[in-house]
């Protein structure tokens, strides 16, 4: 929708010359051209597609495009996103992305490359072409583009990217339970630890008093859910519907009541929020540092990013003595590599003696963990990106079970696939032999002269 908007704000072309192809919009554009804005996943999707969402495909397919444009393009390598380039045939193909890039080679001969945790991203000089274009963010961030992002020195002292790492002690009974757990569990309890949670609503008030504009990234689902309503605050992910959504970011952008939002990873990318000033990240995808610069770059366009004293904050919660502290080590290290200065904050002063904190008391605590344990694995989940790889889904309790998910009782026989077979046992008597059992016709049969010796 704001690709959709911006092209009407920006150029001549009329609102019924643009189709919008997502899982709740499937109508065609108006006249012999005209421009179709769609996801990777719904043009990718090879799972049965409703009867509109078929139409609109064959419509993509019938034809040879002009221009293909390809936003977010260093996701383009991915297996199942790669399809995107060869099922629409275009005269000519451009792609854009924001992501930064590393330096790797010898101290003689550097080359930048886009970041993924694989080694596909060169795979684009083939699927794309080859780089036209490349601004630096050092000459972005002069311009006042985007946010200064200089380390914490007296030459710098405001305007620029404030990171910092928070480190969350387990509690005893959450930590005893982290020891013992060996499945996915383990992420859960270190991500629902009751002191995240506090520092989390700390920082939320603290930031909402100074008139910053708030966002929580969470890839967790439940823990996502769990965290928006515990401290009363909206949130969107994969299941959100499309106009929920709009609702949601309209009144963050508009709406001096709403200063805080949860996003799942449906927020990494293609989402552009320029009023937000402040990150909480409570749950990340493990190591990726992909995912640590996509998330940084929400606020380095921030809107007051050019006025005097102006600071963004990017905040990552991780529970201490745990397995995220050394995936948080992993993502941080390429930020540190492009200039950024990350502290490491081990104490929120002044939140200890805050008394209106959630889960205060132990038998809160306790209760909390309880609800963690009895979490079915099921649930366990990151969220699917996105949500819009087909519009035919089953949904259970409010949530996404999936497309064409199907939940059924079944038996050890059907696992086996011996649905439709019977088993006939026949005994060792010569009446038996010749009537289809297992030992038809083994009295007339020879034997190897191997085995001659042990026939009785």
């Amino acid at each position: 929708m704001q690709w959709k908007q911006q092209f009407l704000q920006w150029s001549s072309i009329k609102e019924n010359q643009i189709a919008v192809f997502t899982s709740d919009q499937k109508e065609r554009f108006s006249g012999v051209s005209g421009i179709v804005i769609s996801t990777y996943s719904m043009v990718a999707n090879k799972r049965k597609r409703s009867h509109e969402a078929q139409k609109m495909m064959e419509f993509l397919e019938s034809r040879e495009w002009g221009f293909l444009l390809l936003d977010e393009v260093h996701v383009v390598p991915a297996n199942m996103f790669r399809t995107v380039v060869t099922t629409i045939a275009a005269h000519a193909k451009l792609g854009l992305t924001g992501r930064p890039r590393q330096q790797v080679g010898t101290a003689a001969k550097l080359i930048p490359t886009l970041v993924r945790e694989d080694e596909k991203i060169n795979d684009l000089n083939f699927l794309i072409g080859p780089k036209l274009y490349e601004a630096n963010w050092m000459d972005l961030a002069s311009r006042g583009h985007i946010a200064n992002v200089q380390p914490d020195n007296e030459l710098f002292p405001f305007n620029r990217i404030q990171c910092a790492e928070v480190w969350c002690p387990m509690t005893p009974e959450f930590y005893r339970e982290y020891l013992r757990e060996n499945s996915r569990k383990r992420t859960l309890l270190y991500v629902m630890n009751p002191k995240k949670f506090q520092a989390c609503q700390y920082l939320i008030r603290y930031h909402e008093e100074r008139g910053d504009k708030i966002i929580v990234f969470s890839d967790n689902v439940y823990a996502l859910i769990q965290y928006a309503k515990k401290l009363e605050k909206p949130y969107i992910y994969g299941g959100t519907g499309q106009q929920e959504r709009m609702r949601i970011l309209q009144n963050f952008q508009y709406n001096p009541i709403v200063n805080t939002i949860f996003l799942s990873k449906v927020g990494d990318t293609s989402i552009d929020l320029p009023e937000a000033t402040c990150l909480i990240q409570i749950s990340s995808h493990y190591g990726s540092r992909r995912q640590e610069a996509q998330r940084l770059g929400r606020i380095l366009r921030a809107k007051r990013r050019n006025d005097e004293g102006f600071n963004a904050f990017f905040y990552s919660l991780v529970s201490k003595d745990t397995q995220e502290m050394y995936y948080s080590t992993k993502r941080q290290q390429f930020l540190i590599d492009q200039g950024y200065a990350f502290k490491v904050i081990t104490n929120l002063e002044g939140m200890d003696s805050d008394r209106h904190l959630v889960f205060t008391k132990q038998s809160e605590q306790l209760s909390l963990l309880k609800s963690v344990l009895l979490v079915n694995e099921a649930d366990l989940r990151d969220d699917d990106i996105p949500a819009d790889l087909d519009d035919i889904t089953h949904k259970s309790r409010g949530r996404p079970s999936g497309p064409g998910v199907r939940r059924t009782v079944t038996s050890s026989k059907s696992l086996s696939g011996g649905d439709g077979m019977a088993y006939v046992e026949s005994g060792r008597s010569g009446a038996g032999r010749g009537r289809g059992g297992g030992a038809s016709g083994s009295a007339t049969k020879e034997h190897n002269p191997f085995f001659k010796k042990y026939r009785k």
